[in-house]
């Protein structure tokens, strides 16, 4: 006990905790929290989660680190408190010696417990039953397990994914995807499946999963795949993988990567904080969308609210049997390289020369370094954060982070490079860098895109979201000769707009955000940021085929007459849901009523012109620019996007928006008051 603590002494003073202001404190939590962890008898709980609570919020990256691997104890306070008031609970767990606080003491976040025992049929009669209220608190029944929090399940809800916050610690942000809730969740979608699939109880369907780096993963990989097994499903765990990854492991056909398989889930929270996590599911249809992604939340309810200990220990026997691992990403890796070889006419190192560096933000992107560029005869030396680490110590791994693209801007100068390519967490977004240091991201690199695009297909029609630019309207249907169909935000309305005009007899190859998110026909319609960074690669391979030199240029050359704006923001408006304005409605219908009254001020001015089509909010068009004022779908905001020629027209658009809705007094207008006045 001696030796630990010391150790820890020296961990913390070669950490830089041990600060005047506050060491003394920071190391007598350390040695409560130890002592805890290590003692043989039963004491008393509440001192000691404090100190571990203590840890996660006032020490750097390492005591968080430690406090996370401890966490299982933290997240799960009632289920020990439970273990020691019934005796029948914790009978159960004499066998997992309950009373020595190892890792593995607690009831749903040690390893040694997984969930169900009921038979397929009847858990998947039981998830079908429909409820309105989704909460759920397993206490209320006799043999339920007694320490289940209360969770609304719906909540973890965005839009087509799943997210929640899966570390403690963080204040404000109270735990609620824990292991548990995970389990049911995937069962539910195993469940859903089977509904989907339609097949027959007998058969074993096969789900794979994966995850990017986050320090939360392989918990709840682990739970995910106790939750798929318990209700009779084979499991193939992929570990590390990225986004597209998963939802190509439904479609690959290779006995040897036991592919394909009938559904996939991805555990990330993509660009989100460290302690965030969540899932997003596939069949080899495509990503889920919203009301499937309600419809299994409905059902992971249910099955949380019928867990015993019996059924949990049942799933984790069942897991052991069931669960097979396979190095995917290699499959994977390899098809973008033999993508990249077949557009330069099967030339085996077509980038042989080309000085590629790539910033995978310590998420999930880093093998496409040395396993597809190096393949390809590409320099990487000057790539950055290629290592996967959950707690992004440099910088947000999100292409639309300013402090992200200096950092691949400058690895490319550095290194005096020919490209640069950065990718989020998941690898389902990406930007580029030309070799001057200028960005292919936002308008950018959809234009690029569409450029790439047009040539193969010309006329197509190119699906973006609500905020793009007046420019690439007129860049993509003026220089470039296609169509451009400006639709909703968000990635999943985009791509569903672009397979919705394809039903219909329009033409669309590409729809792609803003944001990174794009998604080609020739590519199932899946947003993959990689795929994307294929698409340059192939333009980059094939023009050196060709004859052409000069790097980067013949990209850049591409985009050479996009107009761009001399300013463009965005700002959020809030809405206060506890202002007397609302009366007790809702924030969507107060901001529709804004947003409502923004349109008919703007037709009665003549200095404005509202976009004959629009999909979302009140786009207008004035002064040079344009700006748009849209509902957030899942928040009461109203974000407002500005581009004009100079400042001062920016201005201009800004003033008409803020004297149409400066009546609303639920509105914080402060943000579009400040830039107004600057």
């Amino acid at each position: 006990m001696h030796v630990i603590l010391v150790i820890m002494h020296v961990i913390l003073v070669r950490q830089n905790t041990t600060t005047h202001v506050h060491g003394t404190l920071v190391w007598l939590h350390y040695c409560s929290a130890i002592a805890f962890y290590f003692l043989p008898r039963p004491l008393s709980f509440s001192a000691h989660f404090s100190s571990l609570s203590f840890l996660l919020k006032h020490t750097d990256r390492a005591s968080v680190i430690m406090s996370v691997m401890m966490g299982k104890t933290i997240q799960n306070l009632s289920s020990a408190q439970s273990c020691q008031q019934n005796r029948q609970f914790c009978t159960l767990y004499q066998r997992n010696q309950c009373a020595q606080y190892k890792h593995n003491l607690l009831l749903f976040q040690g390893r040694k417990l997984a969930w169900t025992g009921i038979s397929t049929m009847k858990l998947h009669n039981v998830s079908n039953i429909k409820q309105r209220v989704v909460y759920c608190n397993a206490a209320s029944s006799a043999t339920a397990v007694p320490s289940l929090e209360k969770v609304d399940f719906l909540k973890l809800q965005n839009g087509s994914d799943i997210r929640g916050v899966a570390v403690d610690g963080v204040v404000g942000e109270p735990l609620n995807l824990t292991e548990p809730v995970t389990e049911a969740i995937a069962a539910a979608f195993a469940l859903w499946l089977l509904d989907k699939k339609k097949a027959d109880s007998s058969k074993r369907l096969k789900i794979s999963i994966g995850h990017d780096s986050r320090i939360s993963a392989q918990k709840l990989q682990d739970a995910a795949s106790r939750g798929i097994a318990g209700v009779g499903f084979d499991v193939v765990q992929y570990g590390l993988a990225s986004t597209p990854a998963m939802f190509n492991s439904t479609l690959t056909k290779n006995e040897d990567f036991l592919c394909p398989v009938d559904g996939a889930i991805m555990i990330t929270a993509s660009h989100l904080p460290y302690n965030r996590n969540g899932f997003k599911f596939f069949t080899n249809e495509g990503g889920l969308g919203k009301p499937d992604i309600k419809n299994i939340l409905e059902r992971a309810a249910n099955i949380y609210n019928g867990f015993t200990p019996e059924s949990l220990k049942e799933a984790e026997r069942k897991a052991s049997s069931s669960i097979s691992k396979v190095d995917y990403m290699a499959i994977y890796a390899s098809d973008l390289v033999a993508a990249v070889r077949k557009a330069s006419g099967n030339i085996e190192k077509p980038l042989e020369g080309f000085h590629i560096v790539v910033d995978a933000g310590n998420g999930a992107g880093g093998f496409f370094a040395g396993n597809v560029l190096e393949p390809l005869g590409a320099i990487t030396s000057g790539s950055q954060f290629l290592e996967p680490d959950g707690l992004f110590p440099n910088h947000i791994p999100n292409p639309e982070d300013k402090e992200a693209m200096k950092a691949i801007i400058k690895a490319v100068l550095d290194n005096k490079a020919d490209l640069g390519i950065i990718f989020d967490t998941d690898v389902d977004r990406s930007a580029a860098v030309d070799s001057a240091g200028r960005e292919f991201n936002r308008n950018r690199l959809i234009a690029l895109m569409s450029a790439i695009v047009l040539e193969e297909h010309p006329g197509t029609t190119i699906v973006t979201d609500s905020v793009t630019s007046d420019g690439l309207t007129t860049f993509i249907e003026k220089k470039l000769g296609g169509k451009h169909h400006r639709f909703k935000r968000g990635y999943k309305n985009v791509i569903d707009e672009g397979i919705r005009l394809n039903s219909v007899g329009e033409e669309s190859h590409l729809a792609i955000e803003t944001s990174g998110h794009g998604a080609l026909k020739e590519n199932h319609w899946l947003d993959d940021g990689a795929y994307l960074m294929v698409k340059l690669l192939n333009k980059l391979a094939s023009a050196r085929a060709s004859g052409q030199t000069g790097g980067s240029k013949v990209l850049t050359d591409l985009v050479e007459e996009l107009q761009e704006p001399g300013v463009a923001v965005e700002l959020r408006l809030k809405i206060d849901q506890n202002h007397a304005d609302l009366k007790g409605g809702s924030f969507q219908d107060y901001g529709n009523a804004v947003l409502k009254h923004l349109e008919n001020k703007s037709e009665s001015d003549s200095k404005l012109q509202k976009a004959p089509v629009n999909y979302e909010g009140v786009r207008v068009s004035g002064y040079g620019g344009w700006f748009l004022l849209r509902l957030s779908l899942h928040d009461p905001v109203l974000p407002l996007n500005i581009e004009a020629p100079s400042n001062e027209d920016a201005v201009k658009l800004g003033l008409a928006v803020l004297s149409a809705v400066n009546e609303f007094s639920a509105l914080d207008l402060s943000a579009l008051t400040k830039f107004v006045q600057k």
